[in-house]
């Protein structure tokens, strides 16, 4: 990525959370923890759907990938700030900087169309049990997936790239962990209404849009189980489709405050615990939100972790 010509700025100074040594290194331990607590339990979730027979099922595939997902959005920003809490200097250049905005938004939107995705597998397989297996088959949910991660990477791009072409003449100062658009755009030393109106109309666009419609999806699941004769079939049910509605309910609710609400009510240190929550701690709990209540994943993933022995509770 090459810098305007009107750019001077070559790198730049992420703040993130600036405090006494001790803190920092209190918030080095919690976020490496975190941190190796999302990449172990999604790669036990890869592996687990890998290894086993009986999760080579739609539903489990979304999940991997999403799981696959996760590892990838914690790590284009993780890594960074980990090393800027032990760091006096705290710099990133510019090209890294827009990397890492981009790759940022990229798989935020990505999962974005992921859960509408889930949302979509859920509705086929509760509404249309009968019609499930000829609709939603191996081909189609390829596609289904491929069309994710293509949109996901597209949708952003053009914007980004307009915001990485504006002129940064200094301060070089970004109050915050990661390269964010408002940060980013409020250092540059020409006009930006227009750039951050269509970045925020898209992001508005997407957000809406797919949150819509994965609330739509599980109000027609929800009424398809409350018709269901067995109490087990409706527990099976609710227990699923409870799990996907937990972790909508974290992520849509932090990345709405942040891009859609407007955020110049909110102070800079809440904007940070905001993002960090959706960044951070939430790829940490999907893990455990997915495999709480998932005997079949449950299972797979003790078999990942202690090879044949079986576990009498399960």
């Amino acid at each position: 990525m090459n810098m305007s010509e009107g750019s001077t700025v070559t790198y730049f100074v992420l703040l993130g959370f600036p405090g006494p040594w001790k803190s920092q290194i209190t918030l080095f331990s919690l976020i490496l923890l975190l941190y190796m607590i999302t990449l172990t339990g999604n790669m036990a979730i890869i592996c687990a759907v890998r290894w086993n027979q009986q999760l080579h099922t739609p539903m489990y595939m979304f999940l991997a990938n999403f799981s696959f997902l996760e590892i990838w959005y914690v790590t284009c920003t993780v890594p960074n700030m980990l090393v800027n809490s032990l760091s006096k200097t705290n710099t990133i250049s510019f090209t890294g900087c827009f990397t890492q905005f981009y790759f940022f938004f990229s798989l935020g939107t990505t999962e974005c169309f992921f859960l509408c995705a889930m949302a979509y597998d859920r509705y086929l397989a509760i509404c249309y049990p009968l019609h499930y297996p000829s609709i939603m088959t191996r081909q189609f949910c390829s596609i289904l997936m491929s069309l994710c991660w293509i949109i996901g990477f597209s949708a952003h791009l053009i914007p980004i790239f307009l915001i990485s072409q504006l002129s940064f003449c200094g301060p070089n100062i970004i109050d915050h962990f990661l390269c964010d658009v408002d940060p980013l755009i409020a250092l540059s030393c020409t006009p930006t209404h227009i750039i951050r109106h269509v970045f925020y109309s898209i992001s508005t666009l997407i957000i809406i849009l797919t949150g819509l419609y994965i609330l739509g999806s599980y109000a027609l699941v929800l009424r398809a189980v409350l018709q269901v004769p067995s109490s087990d079939g409706r527990q099976k049910a609710f227990s699923t489709c409870g799990s996907h509605l937990l972790v909508v309910s974290l992520f849509y609710g932090t990345i709405m405050v942040m891009y859609v609400s407007p955020t110049s009510g909110n102070s800079v240190d809440m904007n940070k615990i905001i993002t960090l929550i959706y960044s951070v701690v939430k790829p940490a709990l999907n893990p455990f939100i997915y495999s709480l209540r998932n005997k079949d994943m449950k299972y797979a993933l003790h078999h990942v972790f202690f090879g044949n022995s079986i576990m009498q509770n399960l």
